[in-house]
């Protein structure tokens, strides 16, 4: 870790507090399609063993156990996993799920025939840590899949607008390396098989610029606490900038906005 970091404890808990705040489960609700294209392309089996790594609402675990898929689901966020947990119950969904850490997790080498992580492992503060453990808890042969924010993606540009106003911790790696192929392929290795795709999460929601910023900063964790860190003024400059990043992005009117997010899925085969 760089001098002058926090510490990783200090590091883990203020990412838990930054996923509980707001309510992601707001933002999701427009992203299930994307979800269950996600779990589409993986081609599971019924009785596969599945993690979902960083489930949030479960817009990947409820595809895949309604696929006939194990299903366990592990996050760091517990106001996240009791949504899931409601959604499950709802359909009546057998999964299992559990607070958990992406770069310590509380399973046996090779448990699982398929290991996923949609927009979730990528914000754990040690990449290489996160990549070990992916492959540790993945039979041979089996599947770990990512969908990585890409940084030429939107996601990107906000996270970048963020971080004018709210300087990131020492020693903090973007996230958005992991939508990286070259780096993807570093972090996990020689001894596996990558097959990388860019892929679109279309954001479609029934709201003007204004309100599709607002949404973003009541609901999204990392948003909504940036703003909380800011005064009166630096509020106005950063939703003045959003809204120049939404604009260019924006492919709806003026009372819709739609978002199309590219994103690098991988699918790591471990030798």
């Amino acid at each position: 870790m760089a001098a002058g970091a926090p510490p990783l404890q200090q590091l883990k808990q203020m990412a838990k507090t930054t996923w509980m705040a707001g309510d992601f489960g707001e933002i999701a609700r427009y992203n299930e399609d994307a979800g269950i294209a996600f779990i589409e392309r993986l081609g599971l089996t019924p009785g596969a063993r599945v993690l979902d790594v960083g489930c949030g609402t479960g817009n990947q675990s409820l595809p895949a156990a309604r696929k006939g898929a194990r299903v366990t689901a592990i996050d760091i966020a517990p106001n996240l996993l009791a949504q899931a947990v409601q959604r499950a119950r709802a359909e009546k969904l057998d999964i299992e799920f559990r607070e958990g850490d992406a770069e310590e997790m509380p399973f046996a080498d090779g448990e699982f025939d398929v290991v996923m992580s949609a927009f979730a492992a990528i914000f754990a503060p040690r990449p290489g840590k996160v990549a070990s453990e992916l492959l540790r808890v993945c039979r041979r042969p089996g599947l770990i899949a990512m969908a990585n924010i890409k940084p030429s993606s939107f996601l990107a540009a906000q996270f970048a607008v963020t971080a004018r106003y709210v300087p990131p911790p020492p020693g903090f790696i973007p996230p958005v390396l992991w939508g990286d192929e070259a780096v993807v392929r570093q972090r996990f290795g020689p001894n596996v098989q990558i097959e990388t795709s860019t892929q679109i999460m279309r954001m479609d929601l029934p709201f003007t610029l204004a309100e599709a910023v607002a949404h973003s900063r009541k609901h999204v964790g990392p948003i909504h606490m940036a703003f909380a860190r800011l005064d009166e003024a630096k509020q106005k400059a950063l939703e003045a900038d959003f809204l120049t990043v939404w604009s260019q992005f924006n492919r709806g009117d003026e009372h819709h906005t739609i978002v199309e997010n590219e994103f690098l899925e991988v699918h790591v085969r471990p030798q």
